[in-house]
């Protein structure tokens, strides 16, 4: 059988396509179009293959995964019971992750927004460490943390200065000073580690490289300092797992390793933070094309639920015409009414599509539905496969809504 997307979950055998074990007619008979699949086997291979390319390298890594590419409860059980930690950046995220039973010490918590009430959850919870973005936000923390009478672990996110990027802090002398004077000051705080994430969908070895070399120069001017680090955070940035092979993982830990020896710093531990990875290709939408036109066609999804703003490596496939050649280009556009609601320009196609033709969208595990926009469409259902077995966890009529909240 032939593998669909560079995915072995989606096999082609003469006329007929499998999701997993399932031919994708019987699936087709569980729900109407658009609905969601999510491949429990595909999530559970990408973390061991991420973790294996790793662990070639590193004796002292550990693993987050990144609660905002997927926060569905059995997504998340699924990464968690794989031994993986829980990267999250709202008060909902934390009461997830201690629901399905995430141990507090596998739990980073951060972002540019840092809410009294999440700050206090996560001390009164004695999460691992909290990611600061904002040198006042220490004070904040370490009031809460003197009132609760608990010394709370910081990870300082830097700005890697890529395109003029606000998110971090710039630790130039003004910052440095700052940093200087809030640690002498707040005895409840310790900065232990230091973070950099340089950038989305990288999938080129270099910008991993530049990512270390931005941490690593940000550590000699802490030291300099007297601020010493322990651990240092290399944050996220990977593709689905169909566009960067272990091989390429390999590479990446090799060389992030390199220039770790070659800085004389010895980590005590190395963080990491995954979720595109772990989950972008094990994610598919089926839905319809329900209008053609001239070098168009409408499929009854959109930007509401597959948002240009989620960037994932998006493949379309006519499952009614799996046969045939997919090589003439054909614009396909999404159901919200606008014309900038353009899933793919140009894309290449079957040269003849009809109305009522079932199309394969892939690699939308990851951001899709934390990014969808509610328009006012019903959501998928959403399917849960694993080996012969398909399960419903989300029912748009009953259910109504993905929310966490």
């Amino acid at each position: 059988m032939k593998n669909i997307a560079g995915n072995p979950y989606l096999k082609k055998d003469k006329d007929n396509l499998f999701v997993d074990l399932i031919p994708i007619n019987i699936i087709l008979k569980k729900s109407r179009t658009p609905l969601m699949l999510l491949l429990e086997n595909r999530i559970r291979d990408n973390i061991n293959n991420f973790r294996n390319a790793f662990n070639t390298r590193f004796d002292n890594i550990k693993y987050f995964y990144s609660f905002k590419a997927n926060y569905l409860t059995e997504i998340c059980n699924i990464i968690c019971s794989e031994g993986v930690g829980a990267e999250i950046v709202s008060l909902p995220e934390l009461k997830l992750a201690l629901k399905i039973g995430v141990p507090p010490d596998e739990i980073l918590v951060g972002g540019p927004y840092l809410p009294k009430n999440l700050i206090e959850k996560c001390i009164e919870n004695k999460v691992r460490e909290l990611i600061v973005y904002n040198l006042n936000d220490l004070i904040k923390i370490n009031e809460i943390a003197e009132k609760y009478n608990h010394f709370q672990s910081i990870c300082i996110r830097v700005n890697s200065q890529k395109y003029n990027s606000k998110l971090g802090i710039i630790l130039n002398e003004k910052n440095i000073n700052k940093l200087k004077t809030i640690i002498n000051t707040c005895n409840n705080i310790k900065v232990n580690t230091i973070l950099s994430h340089y950038s989305t969908q990288m999938n080129n070895t270099e910008q991993f490289k530049k990512n270390i070399i931005v941490i690593i120069q940000n550590l000699k001017k802490l030291e300099e300092n007297g601020i010493d680090i322990q651990n240092v955070n290399l944050g996220g940035g990977f593709p689905e797992a169909t566009i960067m092979p272990q091989e390429q993982l390999k590479k990446i830990a090799a060389d992030i390793g390199e220039i770790i020896e070659e800085s004389n710093f010895t980590p005590k531990n190395i963080f990491i933070e995954p979720g595109r990875y772990f989950v972008g290709d094990a994610g598919i939408f089926i839905s319809k094309v329900i209008n053609v036109g001239e070098g168009w066609a409408i499929l009854n999804i959109g930007s509401h639920i597959c948002p240009k703003f989620a960037r994932c490596s998006l493949r379309f496939y006519n499952i009614t015409q799996i046969n045939s050649p997919h090589k003439y280009k054909l614009s396909l556009l999404g159901i919200v009414p606008t014309d900038q609601d353009v899933l793919a320009k140009d894309y290449f196609f079957t040269q003849n599509v009809n109305e009522g033709d079932n199309v394969l969208v892939t690699n939308v595990g990851a951001y899709t539905l934390t990014f969808s926009n509610r328009f006012p469409y019903s959501l998928p259902d959403i399917f849960l496969v694993k080996d012969d077995k398909i399960r419903r966890i989300f029912d748009s009529v009953s259910d109504h809504d993905i929310s966490i909240f």
